[in-house]
């Protein structure tokens, strides 16, 4: 063993000094000419699909190599001509005639004469110690011709020595690793570093974003120092997180192979590259090795406004709840992308009063300058009539997924400005704060425009009086998620305004544990345990909430556990749940709940066997390989039996990030009266209200209000018709993912991913006093697609896939409460109906001539409704509610 050892070192310290002593790259000889076999093939597939399934083609051909000028003080630097020829276009796999859209095809007859004529024009590359240097070409040359040319001359830069460096090829300009070992050389190429003038955009969220994984490799065979063959692979998986079914992947290949050598022109005469090629050939250029862009044309498709005439029928509101209309919502985005501002306010001219919502959630959500300014022309904000176009265009912008500093910018015009409605103007404050937080997540928070509305929302809450204000900077706040807003919560979670402590406390918890400083615990703290003034039961449960998810001490658990008996009836059995949740889900906080426990003075049968309605209860909605969903439900009640708080919560992780999909929360308060019932302490003065307030996808939107002040409630007791009010309906871009990948061949492939939601979320409060019950409920209805789509299209050919999942799901809480006698009876409810699923996968081949061929695989099934498991004490009283109702 310890012979070949120093054989082996021996071999790679010679490589090594031979490199350093000798040649840097490849040389040519003069008067030589070096013939070679050169095939570049493409593939794009599923991404566990096999090569045999696959759609791509080959590209192959001769080409001769030969030395044009070489600097007489440095034979590393030279000028070589590259010559192609006898060019073949073919299909990767063999398939039948009708598969083939190839078949009876030529290379002139794919190309054209023009085409073909340009690729086989010689072309010329400046090496420098095996780096390429410059790229010899003509402008004229169709772009798709000149990238191919790029893509061979990109394959003959070579070190021969181990190291790692930064090059510029046709895949721009990337950090490179370059292996030497006897007679060969590897090269990896690292594509996350590559730079290009290509940019592309991705969903700021991890959970549902795009998952990217690329690699190149290229290995070099030598003889005497000189290229006897190169073969380069180039792999790219893309698929979104939140399912792995929709994925694809592009591999990209070349192959040059020295077959020949022979007498060759001699080497021309001057004295540097520029002089020579002009003497060659004055047309010939520099115009770079890295790829150029490419936009193919689109023949024969149809105009914004003939597009959506075609969608506009899945996008009437009685079509909502089924998949084709995120389908034909995310059809219309690619379309809106591509038109200018007068074809987008044609679309939205001629729009029904009934699908026009649609059409704004649409151009909203398609984030180009041209829709922005559509959307800015076409809506009036002085105008009290349009709140629900306006409100729709305000949401679209909240959950756009790559926002600008320019969408930033027509939102603060529009605050600045005239509002008609109270409503929009809080929202567009609210809907800044989520603009804010993504904009910051991209690195952009010191843009100007970023700069000014922070300044202005963090200085909102003490810049006025007004409650409804103050509540609409602290809701900006949360969604903006900025540490310097730390301390503003810290400083209203101690208000007199139990609103503002709701919403200060709800936002601390959403920060990362590290930025829950020992002075932000503290204060949780003194709220909770009423150090300072006595506190509503609802701000007290959130204090709890956020204490429990803080990464709590030993002394906080143990006072935690403490008070349970020295709360409020409903009080007390609420914690009790929630600290029997966290066990039993096994969160975080468990262990040392568990530590605590030891102790039989915070642990003991008259603290922990409290009875009461109140609940918390979390739980999976689905575990996959891909994605995991929780729910929770949290209930809390007045000591009368009526509701105080319903927080229900969804959240998604996906590899280590969490998405917090939906948090639908109804409060009351004020209505013992109704019940000649005594209020708990602290809540002995509360206006009659009742509220709903929904957080969706990260972001917190406008709460709605069912009733405030005693007036309100009877009327709206005495009309109530039972039906739940709308508090978020759409259609949302949730998955928006752009980019060009350019592959070392000099071929591009493009990748789209998108993922459309249509949602309709409504609640309700209805209270029998006849009856003495009281019922609330949150219904959610959905319809989701996701498609992936990746292209390689070059102008002449075109060719890729299409891999796309869909859904239709409706999930209903209901909570029923009958308060004719205490303990009251509560039933929670979370119903999911059968829903359907379906994958499909296309994939497709085009030629420019218009003959194409299209081939389509779909899975479908049904998933079976449930109702999702809540305590063992939830379902005994259901089964006596409606026992009693029966």
């Amino acid at each position: 063993m310890l012979p070949l050892v120093v054989f082996l070192l021996c071999t790679v310290a010679s490589v090594s000094a031979s490199a350093k002593g000798g040649a840097a790259g490849p040389r040519l000889n003069n008067d030589q000419l070096y013939k070679f076999s050169y095939t570049t093939e493409v593939l794009v597939d599923k991404a566990r699909g096999s090569r045999e399934g696959s759609v791509g083609y080959r590209i192959s051909s001769d080409v001769d190599a030969n030395l044009v000028w070489r600097d007489p003080s440095s034979k590393d630097n030279q000028l070589i001509q590259l010559t192609i020829s006898n060019v073949r276009l073919e299909p990767l796999s063999h398939r039948s005639e009708k598969k083939s859209v190839l078949h009876g095809s030529t290379v002139e007859s794919v190309l054209g004469k023009t085409k073909l004529a340009a690729l086989t024009k010689p072309f010329m590359l400046h090496l420098r110690n095996g780096k390429a240097k410059a790229f010899y070409s003509y402008w004229a040359e169709p772009v798709t011709i000149k990238n191919l040319k790029r893509g061979l001359a990109s394959l003959l830069q070579l070190q021969l020595s181990t190291g790692k460096v930064i090059e510029n090829d046709v895949s721009g300009r990337c950090k490179v690793e370059y292996k030497a070992a006897q007679g060969q050389v590897t090269r990896t190429k690292n594509l996350e570093t590559c730079k290009t003038a290509e940019t592309g955009f991705t969903t700021h969220s991890q959970v549902l974003g795009v998952n990217r994984k690329s690699s190149s490799v290229t290995v070099f065979t030598l003889e005497d120092g000189f290229i006897r063959s190169a073969v380069a692979e180039e792999i790219h998986f893309l698929g979104v997180n939140a399912r792995r079914a929709v994925a694809a992947k592009v591999v990209s290949r070349q192959s040059l192979t020295l077959t020949g050598m022979g007498a060759g022109p001699l080497e021309a005469a001057g004295k540097d590259v520029a002089g020579v090629v002009k003497s060659i050939d004055a047309k010939l250029a520099a115009v770079g090795i890295v790829a150029e862009k490419f936009k193919p044309q689109c023949k024969g498709c149809p105009s914004l406004f003939e597009h959506w005439q075609t969608e506009q029928k899945q996008l009437e509101p009685a079509s909502l709840s089924k998949s084709m209309a995120p389908r034909s919502f995310l059809a219309l985005i690619q379309s809106i992308r591509k038109a200018s501002k007068d074809e987008i306010l044609k679309v939205l001219k001629s729009a029904s009063k009934t699908s026009l919502p649609q059409v704004v959630d649409a151009v909203t959500s398609s984030q180009t300058a041209a829709s922005l300014d559509a959307m800015l022309q076409f809506l009036n904000f002085t105008d009290s009539k349009g709140l629900v176009l306006q409100e729709r265009f305000l949401y679209a912008c909240g959950f756009a997924s790559h926002p600008n500093e320019r969408m930033l910018q027509a939102l603060l015009e529009i605050s600045k400005g005239k509002i008609g409605s109270t409503d929009i103007k809080e929202s567009v404050v609210i809907i800044m704060g989520a603009l804010i937080h993504k904009l910051c997540k991209k690195g952009e928070c010191n843009l100007p425009t970023v700069v000014q509305v922070k300044r202005l929302i963090l200085d909102g809450p003490d810049s006025t009086q007004v409650a409804s204000e103050v509540q609409m900077y602290l809701l900006a706040l949360k969604n903006s998620l900025l540490p310097e807003a730390i301390p503003i919560f810290t400083k209203y979670a101690e208000s007199e305004v139990g609103a503002y402590n709701t919403i200060a406390l709800t936002a601390l918890q959403r920060y990362d544990l590290e930025l829950m400083t020992d002075e932000v615990k503290r204060t949780v703290n003194r709220v909770y345990h009423q150090n300072r003034r006595i506190y509503e039961k609802n701000v007290r449960a959130a204090a709890a909430d956020v204490i429990l998810s803080s990464n709590p001490s030993y002394t906080e658990v143990k006072n935690l556990l403490l008070s349970i008996g020295h709360l409020p009836h409903e009080m007390n059995k609420y914690m009790l749940s929630k600290i029997q949740d966290i066990l039993r889900f096994q969160m975080p906080a468990s262990k040392i709940i568990r530590q605590a426990m030891k102790d039989m003075n915070s642990h003991n049968y008259n603290r922990f066997a409290k009875v009461g309605s109140s609940s918390a209860y979390s739980g999976f909605m689905a575990q996959s390989a891909d994605v995991t969903s929780t729910y929770s439900l949290d209930i809390l009640y007045s000591g009368s039996g009526i509701l105080r708080r319903s927080n229900m919560n969804i959240y998604g992780a996906s590899k280590g990030a969490m998405l917090h999909g939906l948090q639908v929360a109804i409060e009351a308060q004020g209505l013992e009266s109704l019940i000649a019932a005594t209020p708990d302490e602290g809540e002995e003065n509360l206006e009659s209200f009742a509220g709903m307030s929904a957080l969706l996808f990260d972001v917190q939107l406008r709460p709605v209000t069912f009733f405030k002040g005693y007036s309100d409630l009877m009327s709206k007791m005495f009309s109530m018709t039972g039906e739940p009010m709308n508090v978020v309906k759409g259609l949302i871009l949730l998955t928006d993912h752009s980019e060009v990948i350019q592959l070392q061949s000099g071929l591009k492939a493009s990748a789209e991913f998108q993922g459309g939601l249509a949602i309709d979320i409504s609640g309700g409060m209805e209270i029998s006093l006849w009856y003495r019950e009281s019922k609330t409920s949150v219904n959610n209805r959905g319809a989701l697609v996701v498609t992936g789509n990746v292209t390689v299209d070059m102008d002449f050919m075109r060719t890729g896939l299409e891999v796309s999942f869909e859904t239709e799901a409706s999930l209903d809480f209901i909570t029923t409460v009958q308060f004719s006698e205490y303990p009251f009876l509560v039933c929670m409810q979370m119903e999911k109906t059968t829903f359907p699923y379906s994958e499909h996968l296309t994939k497709y081949e085009s030629l420019s001539s218009g003959k194409n061929v299209m081939t389509s695989k779909s899975k479908k099934q049904l998933v079976p409704g449930s109702e999702f498991p809540l305590h063992q004490e939830n379902s005994n009283m259901c089964k006596r509610i409606f026992d009693s109702s029966w």
